[in-house]
């Protein structure tokens, strides 16, 4: 049930996100920052903060509501938010180091698991033309 929760909020979560790149577009147009994306993101943390506050004040970190908003809606939207909340949760335990790795070590990471990625399936097509 916890599996149909979850994938629930995510659809919600991927339609907002996909209404906020077209808003964008239509808002912003031939803008290329990545504005959407940020805009995601920063909404994303900033519902993951609010919801996670409550949801421990409440605790309910369990309940299914919680599910559904965090791993579900906000996953769906943003794994951003997520990602944010395990930075701040290392460094508000104190562990000002490794928070700080873990942030640079993310991204660092996920944009060379996007290059790899790319350059993979670059060669893969251009052996597919040859």
């Amino acid at each position: 049930m916890n599996m149909l929760i979850a994938i629930a909020g995510a659809g919600i979560g991927g339609g907002l996100r996909h209404a906020t790149n077209l808003a964008v577009v239509r808002l912003l147009p031939g803008l290329s920052f990545p504005l959407s994306t940020v805009i995601v993101n920063v909404l994303g943390s900033f519902a993951m903060g609010i919801l996670i506050e409550v949801f421990a004040q409440r605790s309910a970190n369990d309940h299914p509501l919680s599910l559904f908003l965090t791993t579900g809606v906000l996953g769906g939207f943003t794994t951003f938010s997520t990602f944010s909340l395990d930075a701040i949760s290392l460094y508000e335990r104190g562990e000002f180091v490794t928070a700080t790795l873990y942030v640079l070590g993310s991204v660092l990471a996920a944009m060379a698991g996007l290059v790899a990625a790319l350059f993979l399936m670059r060669t893969v097509f251009a052996g597919e033309a040859a």
